[in-house]
């Protein structure tokens, strides 16, 4: 009983995740220069708002943590949005190569991610995010970020399945 409720209502998180994805799909397409009041309008407040690395107004509209898609925009002083765009690509995530990176810049870059966990022996854990996306446009995946635990910074990323996908792994999820 108890699995057949888990599996439900991870189905349901899916069908929301969906629907969100629906109402979100033509996000990318908002002009650059866009009122942030307009662009909340259309299409619901930020999920997650921040100061970048370059001391710009962030905002980010996140699916997390059962969807698959995150959009963000850089908002000047006049409260006008840069481009929208989609956060989680292959080439937004290769730009934790560029640099070194905090769990702060992640944040703020990609959103609260999904998950997050730990992995390593005592002498050398490190803390993991992990986005759930869609890796490719295509499969259903999971980028997991590494963190150094004494100096807080991005050590390595890289993608892997996301078991929230595979029905032999969902009645235990």
């Amino acid at each position: 009983m108890h699995s057949t409720l888990h599996k439900n209502g991870l189905r349901t998180a899916a069908i929301i995740a969906i629907l969100l994805l629906t109402a979100c799909a033509n996000m990318a397409d908002t002009p650059p220069g866009t009122p942030l009041a307009q662009v909340v309008t259309q299409f619901g407040a930020p999920t997650y708002t921040c100061t970048d690395r370059d001391g710009n107004k962030r905002a980010i509209w996140s699916t997390q943590p059962f969807g698959q898609f995150a959009w963000g925009s850089t908002i000047d002083s006049a409260g006008n949005t840069d481009r929208v765009i989609p956060l989680f690509t292959t080439e937004q995530f290769d730009a934790l190569n560029q640099g070194s990176w905090n769990q702060e810049q992640v944040r703020c870059q990609f959103g609260p991610p999904a998950e997050i966990s730990s992995v390593g022996l005592p002498s050398s854990r490190q803390d993991v995010w992990s986005y759930r996306y869609k890796q490719s446009g295509a499969w259903n995946s999971l980028m997991h970020i590494y963190f150094d635990p004494y100096s807080g910074l991005v050590t390595r990323h890289h993608p892997g399945p996301d078991p929230m996908y595979d029905p032999e792994t969902l009645l235990f999820y």
